[in-house]
């Protein structure tokens, strides 16, 4: 028996392209640097000490793999609904209509975090606002870009990702200089590399930490794949996902792995500021920068700016995509004359402003459980990614050969490798039994997983049998 798999997903007319090359590349650029960067990298070295560097570049090579996967189908076939679009045509609608919708609803969750963190560094600066309206401010605002129009979203990011690019850049040659003596005015004793093995070794709390750091900055690499659904907006998006592609290798190695080298060499592992002051602001500060916290809280806040926007793009896009494919409200799949797709942005700006109530109401059940139940997605996503590339490769080649422009390495074999690393993450997160940890993380993602699920199975059988009563009415 042959199975006919379904059509690929219908163009997506009503959106324009407003996305300039310097949008998309700063997009790419900035997609990648997450605000956990700045925030959750102290964690991670006083668990792993120098060895994080290991756990930073296996999870950047699972990036570059996954990027790689979904450039190669992104390329083929540029579409806002991006992995959601080839899961739909590669694995079915089941798939497309789960993923989507799980995606949808982890960016949500996100804008609630971002806006609650910004808020409490505007409130720092400005305390006669209270932290709630702040929050309610930057969602405003970045609301309101948004629904002017695709280019007001791409302006807005292409200064938020070129601040942080500029950030780190500077950040790397100032402490880089600094290792070794050279900066000007600095009274760092000057010690090379020596911090990455003087304290108890470059492994200080055994091999095992390693994977206990995956875990703790795993989650700072989602954004990466944002360029593959803001590349449909652009007017060459085929360029624009394979530019972005190539460069994911340079663009992890310079901002990660680069800089989180330049914090534990500067500081020992085991130094107390790195978990009181964050160890951005700690190796500042160890250099005699002045005003470190707050040019640092000024960084940070941009980022958290950025992540709210771009996370705020990316769920509407994706709940537009699922509007098209008649997974989600047809209202959603409308653009405005402007190209925007307002009722998609609104909806997931509501559901936002929810789970921003919900974090100043009920910070320890409610929204906590919104985490847990969103923290595994990313992982998710990852997977589906895999096991759609390898259909979609076989669909390409036969459909559209010439449309293989960028090509997974080794395929299959690497996608296969990468499915195995992501399952035994997945499976070392049941380890972590901490109350929120990765266990909770795990377990409650995959129930909301398969409760989107069966929500899908329900949906398509509903619709198989209407269009069945609708065939035999039509005989009869």
């Amino acid at each position: 028996m042959t199975t006919t798999l379904p059509e690929a997903p219908p163009a997506e007319p009503g959106l324009k392209a407003g996305l300039k090359n310097r949008h998309l590349s700063m997009i790419a650029i900035g997609g990648v640097i997450g605000a956990g960067l700045f925030v959750g990298s102290g964690s991670g070295i006083a668990t792993a000490g120098p060895g994080i560097l290991i756990s930073y570049a296996l999870v950047g090579v699972l990036v570059v793999l996954v990027m790689r996967m979904l450039g190669e189908m992104a390329a083929a076939n540029p579409t806002s609904g991006s992995f959601s679009a080839y899961a739909d045509r590669a694995l079915g609608r089941w798939a497309g209509f789960t993923i989507g919708w799980l995606y949808w609803f982890f960016w949500v969750v996100v804008l609630a975090v971002e806006a609650t963190a910004g808020a409490k560094i505007l409130a720092g600066w400005i305390p006669a606002v209270p932290q709630w309206g702040w929050a309610l401010i930057v969602m405003v605002v970045l609301t309101a870009s948004n629904l002017v129009s695709v280019s007001s979203y791409g302006e807005f990011e292409f200064w938020f990702a070129g601040i942080k690019v500029v950030a780190i850049a500077a950040f790397i040659v100032i402490g880089g200089l600094a290792i070794f003596g050279l900066l000007p005015g600095s009274d760092h004793p000057a010690s090379g590399f020596s911090n990455l093995t003087a304290h108890g070794g470059f492994l200080p709390n055994g091999p095992g930490a390693i994977l206990t750091g995956v875990l703790m900055v795993v989650f700072s690499f989602m954004g990466s794949e944002i360029v593959t659904l803001a590349a449909g907006e652009s007017a060459d998006p085929q360029g624009a996902v394979t530019k972005a592609t190539n460069s994911v290798i340079w663009r992890i190695a310079v901002f990660y792995l680069g800089s989180i080298l330049i914090v534990v060499s500067l500081l020992r592992w085991d130094d107390p500021a790195i978990l009181k002051d964050g160890s951005y602001v700690a190796a500042l500060s160890s250099i005699g920068i002045p005003h470190a916290a707050q040019i640092m809280n000024a960084i940070v806040l941009t980022s958290v700016l950025s992540c709210l926007n771009s996370g705020l793009y990316t769920a509407s896009r994706m709940a537009f995509s699922l509007g098209r494919r008649s997974d989600a409200p047809a209202a959603f799949g409308r653009t405005t004359d402007r190209g925007v797709p307002r009722s998609a942005i609104l909806a997931s700006v509501v559901f936002g402003f929810v789970a921003v109530a919900f974090n100043y109401l009920w910070p320890d059940t409610v929204f906590q459980f919104l985490l847990n139940s969103s923290g595994a997605i990313a992982l998710f996503v990852w997977l589906v990614i895999c096991f759609s590339q390898l259909k979609m490769r076989r669909i390409i080649e036969r459909e559209a050969p010439e449309k293989l422009v960028v090509r997974m390495w080794l395929y299959p074999y690497l996608t296969w490798a990468t499915v195995a690393l992501i399952t035994f993450v997945l499976a070392y997160m049941l380890t972590d039994t901490a109350d929120g940890g990765g266990r909770d993380q795990v377990v409650l993602s995959t129930l909301v997983a398969v409760g989107v699920v069966v929500v899908a199975v329900v949906r398509q059988r509903l619709g198989r049998g209407a269009a069945h009563d609708a065939v035999t009415s039509s005989k009869a």
